[in-house]
């Protein structure tokens, strides 16, 4: 399982400690030094069975500054994969990859039905 993530993130840090005390294994990677390609984003939203806007860091200061609210909705989904894939800033994150699901975002309760229920 990869887990894709944030050092800085606060969110990430609650999602990495929660992964070790239930012993759960993961690759780590750092977004902001490895972001997500185009191929990758494209991978991952079509598993994950989410709407795009999911991806999107809407929290994040780049998301602001860029005005993606706005833009957004008129912004065709190749368009939007292409965003997203220039700065790790803009994607929502934790991720985690799975060979059959990806996982958006640290929700506990989701974490432990899709991650520990499964071992």
């Amino acid at each position: 399982m990869l887990l894709v993530c944030y050092p800085k993130c606060t969110t990430c840090q609650k999602a990495r400690k929660w992964l070790d005390d239930n012993k759960v294994r993961y690759q780590f990677r750092d977004i902001k030094e490895h972001n997500p390609t185009y191929e990758e984003l494209k991978q991952w939203y079509q598993k994950s069975g989410l709407p795009l806007k999911r991806f999107f860091n809407t929290s994040g200061v780049l998301y602001k500054e860029l005005g993606l609210k706005e833009k957004l909705p008129n912004m065709s989904e190749e368009k939007q994969l292409e965003l997203l894939a220039t700065d790790g800033m803009l994607v929502k994150r934790p991720i985690v990859v799975k060979e059959e699901e990806v996982l958006v975002g640290f929700k506990q309760e989701e974490w432990e039905q899709k991650l520990l229920f499964e071992r």
